[in-house]
């Protein structure tokens, strides 16, 4: 391998790592035409150069190996509360980026049999194309990890992005990945035939922004001002409550109470969301042992969804749920759902059996993997004031068009416990799931974080309220608002239907590009 090679790779992985930038917080989009469009040329230039497979490869990899270690860096943060895992943070910060780079490097070893200079137009739409079906095909293996698509990076710009309500992220990802290539095809050619290309990929975007303006502006905001208030709780109860024996449970649940100021709505129908997993040591079954303090706060109209490990036995055989639970102000449970998307090795270790034996263990849960959950529903039903809620936890949120295949429900709620990540970029890029979600779904979106950021967001993606990181407190509202979407009621075949519109523009333009 010479040395300029050698020096490629450094240039490649300095530059994912500054498209890492693009990210919440920061969301410096404007990187990208740089990032993916030296990406690109990169990649041209060793096709010219007639480049080994094994180049190609590592053009890819690197570049995702720079991105995702300076956007993923956070993951290592939830392996320092405990002594009994801090062994495994050189594996977290180097392994996990190295691994998910894979899915970059194999993106750019297959555009190597499309690309040509000469057929600029249509190589800036194969690479876009194959990379987004390859980061789709990354959402979906192995459980999934759909994090930190370039997407969305125009987190902030809510005008732009409300086109996921049509095409929802994974479309949206390839739209992105095609603007941000599409400034190599003047860099390379400067025909007339590719400056009318250009024009019509600004006219495009213009039409997505008169889009957006329209989509925003014609959201149709009902109250609810007779029905029900919805109040959202925004917590920083330390992690420490996971390994201690002597949690002061009583204290949390008073200042979880506090914080929610039940007699603000008293005589009012009135639904409190808590964050994820903030009584450890309490099951669903029996959380009635804190009844009279339940009581004594709250009245008939109010109810209080809560983040609780459930557990049960099967053929003598104790499993354990994350779950979501609904009590009334005694403390009855009125209904309830379990996680299905466990996060790896937090809390649930994969190949148990055999990882166990040289001790590993899922880090929450007192150590004790949790079971998925099975034939629970997503919706949470509270008859009493005809409410239906579509539960999601922690990082159940990041998965656009799995969320539940019913729409029939009222809105989405999220629950979160983002401690694991510290003060860091985590929280942010966690909480920007949820806006697109909102976009995609068409639906309302409270979310209750402990230790994050807590939101009300509205059907567009829109903040109505927010409660930022290392902040505490409660926002409620009582508009609630429905917005139907493509999206919502095709899911991911809306992205699949796009990939077909460019594969019939890939046969449409070849014909018109010169040999």
């Amino acid at each position: 391998m010479t040395k300029s090679e050698k020096l490629n790779f450094l240039i490649l992985f300095l530059l994912g790592g500054v498209s890492s930038f693009s990210l919440p917080p920061y969301n410096f989009f404007l990187i990208n035409f740089i990032s993916y469009v030296f990406l690109f040329l990169f990649l041209v230039e060793a096709k010219n150069s007639n480049k080994s497979k094994l180049i190609f490869f590592l053009y890819g990899w690197f570049f995702g190996f720079g991105y995702f270690i300076c956007s993923l860096y956070w993951i290592s943060i939830s392996l320092t509360f405990d002594s009994n895992f801090k062994f495994l943070i050189p594996i977290s910060i180097i392994f996990v980026p190295a691994f998910i780079s894979i899915f970059f490097g194999i993106s750019t070893l297959i555009t190597k049999l499309f690309l040509s200079q000469k057929k600029i137009i249509t190589s800036v739409l194969i690479f876009s194309l194959v990379f987004s079906i390859i980061e789709y095909i990354r959402g979906i293996v192995l459980s999934g990890f759909p994090w930190n698509l370039i997407a969305y990076s125009f987190s902030n710009q809510t005008q732009f992005i409300q086109i996921n309500s049509l095409v929802g992220i994974y479309g949206f990802n390839l739209l992105c990945i095609t603007l941000f290539t599409v400034p190599a095809i003047l860099i390379t050619r400067k025909s007339k035939k590719n400056i009318y290309f250009m024009v019509i990929v600004v006219i495009l975007v213009i039409s997505n922004l008169i889009y957006g303006h329209i989509s925003l502006n014609n959201l149709n905001i009902k109250g609810n001002e007779n029905k029900y208030n919805i109040v959202t709780v925004s917590t920083n109860v330390s992690l420490e409550r996971f390994y201690s024996s002597n949690v002061d449970e009583y204290s949390i649940i008073q200042n979880l109470i506090n914080l929610s100021d039940p007699k603000k709505y008293f005589g009012k129908k009135t639904i409190f969301i808590w964050p994820e997993g903030v009584l450890p040591s309490t099951y669903m079954s029996n959380i009635n042992s804190y009844k009279e303090i339940f009581i004594k706060n709250f009245d008939k109209d109010h109810f209080i969804l809560l983040g609780l490990n459930r557990k049960d036995i099967l053929n003598g055989k104790t499993e354990y749920y994350n779950s979501i639970a609904v009590i009334d102000y005694q403390s009855n449970i009125i209904d309830y759902y379990d996680k299905k998307k466990l996060v790896p090795f937090g809390e649930f270790l994969p190949l148990e059996n055999v990882l166990s034996l040289i001790g590993l263990k899922s880090l929450t849960n007192n150590y004790q993997s949790y079971t998925k959950g099975k034939d629970k529903k997503a919706i949470l039903n509270i008859e009493d004031i005809n409410l239906k809620l579509l539960a999601t936890i922690c990082y159940e949120i990041i998965y656009a068009g799995s969320l539940n295949n019913n729409l029939d429900y009222d809105f989405i709620i999220n629950i979160s416990e983002d401690g694991w990540f510290g003060n860091s970029i985590g929280p942010y890029q966690h909480y920007v799931h949820s806006k697109f979600r909102s976009i995609e779904q068409g639906k309302a979106l409270i979310r209750s974080a402990n230790n994050g950021i807590s939101a009300i967001i509205n059907p567009n993606g829109k903040i109505k309220s927010l409660i930022d990181l290392e902040e505490t407190g409660s926002i409620d509202t009582n508009e609630i608002n429905h917005k139907p979407t493509l999206f919502a009621e095709y899911g991911n075949k809306m992205y699949l239907a796009l990939t077909f519109i460019y594969i019939f523009l890939l046969l449409s333009i070849r014909r018109f590009e010169h040999e």
